[in-house]
């Protein structure tokens, strides 16, 4: 089917049409089986997770003796384990746990999966140290979210719903950033640290507004580390932070240049321009005043996060 994706947190979703009536409902329903859902996620991999596809039920070997519903890669470097469920099932977190553990134990072996499915360049930027499990299913329920929350790991519940025959929806139900947590006080002055090195005072200022600016748009934002830029993470990424240059901050944001009147010297389109992170709205932060004027672009990207 023709493929769009929506989100349907408390809503119901209706169509437009030249009827009486004028609206007609779209009654939410789950996958027919399993694998449908699979199916659908693995050919869209990218455009709903933001998670290149790897491999199908990938074996864990005779020892282990598991099947790994999706890997992938994520847009930071992270392996993501990928598990599926038609409707609620209280094992499908436990059962992804389980094989977090292994992709621990055999790093190299998913590295080398890596290579020959994306190749060389993709294999040296895997961040072995984060994977991440991503659950989709019918329904999780409050002990699912509650388990979750316990746990030391890059976790993402994600609810579905099929509308109609082309449309799909995603809702994130929780969102745990495991060993990347960090308290954000200690990240504020990890940036700001960073920042003075570089510029002094005025471009550690600069940075830690836009960080906190970034973190609290709202829960389950995750910041990812790199070498060469921050990803700010829901699902999937919505900003990326480059390191202070001499008088400026750089941050590439998932929003369409489209849709965006640009201002030359503050915003720029970058799409199909080589640089770090993702994103192909470049914005150009130079005082706090910038920051401010940014705050509405920074919304729109979460939410199409």
């Amino acid at each position: 089917m023709g493929l769009r994706h929506t989100f349907f947190i408390g809503l119901k979703l209706f169509c437009m049409n030249t009827t009486k009536s004028g609206m007609t409902e779209v009654v939410p329903r789950l996958a027919d089986v399993e694998v449908d859902v699979q199916g659908l996620v693995e050919a869209h991999m990218v455009a709903l997770l933001g998670v290149r596809f790897l491999v199908s039920e990938y074996g864990t070997g005779p020892v282990h003796g598991g099947r790994i519903d999706s890997l992938g890669l994520d847009e930071n470097g992270l392996p993501v384990i990928v598990e599926y469920k038609h409707g609620v099932d209280a094992g499908v977190i436990n059962q992804g746990l389980f094989y977090l553990a292994w992709l621990m134990d055999h790093r190299a072996e998913f590295e080398h999966r890596v290579r020959d499915r994306l190749g060389v360049t993709a294999a040296s930027q895997v961040l072995s140290s984060g994977p991440r499990l991503i659950c989709i299913a019918g329904d999780f329920t409050r002990y699912d979210v509650h388990a979750v929350r316990e746990h030391r790991r890059s976790i993402d519940l994600v609810r579905y719903r099929l509308f109609g025959s082309d449309l799909l929806g995603l809702e994130t139900v929780a969102s745990v950033s495991g060993g990347m947590q960090v308290a954000r006080r200690a990240r504020r002055q990890a940036v700001a640290r960073e920042a003075a090195a570089v510029q002094g005072s005025s471009m550690a200022e600069l940075a830690s507004a836009v960080d906190e600016a970034l973190l609290g748009l709202g829960d389950g934002v995750h910041r990812v580390e790199r070498k060469t830029y921050r990803a700010y993470q829901r699902l999937r990424n919505f900003a990326c932070l480059c390191p202070p240059q001499r008088s400026k901050l750089l941050v590439y944001l998932k929003v369409a240049p489209r849709d965006v009147d640009l201002v030359a010297g503050f915003t720029r389109d970058v799409s199909g321009l080589g640089h770090h992170g993702t994103g192909d709205l470049e914005v150009q932060l130079r005082t706090l005043r910038d920051v401010e004027r940014a705050q509405e672009l920074f919304r729109a990207s979460y939410a199409a996060a």
